[in-house]
């Protein structure tokens, strides 16, 4: 697992995903593109498809892959850059 400030990257079991329930959470799809993000909440998502990186302001950057689950931290001020069309699975879990 690898925590860059408020960005946390893992390669997640098939238990765990299960565990989660992450099959029957929403589906967010969004074409290559770069933007400013800010999060109020916390985000946890399962990339599907895609190649993203993510820039924390004043930090490093996040390169995010298909396979991986990703929490977006609240508070998380942040750069996309998709550089591959993304399709991810997402819940903001209490």
């Amino acid at each position: 697992m690898k925590k860059d400030r408020l960005i946390t990257v893992e390669q997640p079991t098939a238990e765990k995903l299960k565990a989660l329930g992450v099959e029957s959470w929403p589906i967010w799809t969004k074409e290559e593109s770069d933007f400013p993000w800010y999060y109020d909440d916390t985000e946890v998502c399962y990339i599907l498809e895609g190649h993203i990186i993510v820039t924390p302001d004043g930090g490093e950057p996040v390169e995010i892959l298909p396979g991986q689950l990703v929490t977006f931290h609240k508070g998380l001020a942040c750069r996309w850059q998709i550089l591959k069309a993304v399709r991810k699975h997402y819940d903001f879990p209490e």
